[in-house]
């Protein structure tokens, strides 16, 4: 089977770089699915569990907003934050959420940032997610 390039890079590290069969993401104009010798293509990247099919298995990768490049048969994530099922602490993505929820819940408070409180959980959902799929 033909294979490509894929790079997910944060501004800290690389997270992952193999050859791979197939990307799907949900990209800003929604779901895309990348096999080799796709068109160019450039686009903004929601939060979201990348799905990466490899050797004929598949696993995820969660992402938080970023990036995806696709050029050839090389497709690059420039991700804000990115996380392998083995690397994500589930307690910790847990306790985010429900910190998230309780602050969404909290009406009452003016000095709550909703948007950033959303993102927040969106983030931990995603997490917790792809963190379960191993």
């Amino acid at each position: 089977m033909s294979t490509m390039q894929l790079d997910i890079v944060t501004p800290e590290r690389t997270v992952y770089s193999e050859q791979v069969e197939m990307v799907i993401a949900r990209a800003a104009e929604g779901d895309i699915g990348i096999l080799p010798h796709h068109s160019p293509f450039v686009s903004p990247l929601k939060i979201t569990a990348v799905r990466v099919k490899k050797d004929g298995k598949e696993f995820l990768v969660a992402i938080s907003g970023g990036f995806i490049e696709v050029r050839g048969d090389k497709v690059t994530i420039l991700a804000e934050t990115a996380e392998l099922p083995q690397d994500i602490d589930v307690e910790r993505a847990e306790a985010a959420k429900e910190r998230a929820e309780k602050r969404l819940a909290d009406k009452k408070k003016e000095d709550i940032d909703f948007k950033r409180a959303q993102l927040a959980l969106d983030k931990a959902i995603n997490r917790i997610k792809v963190a379960r799929s191993r």
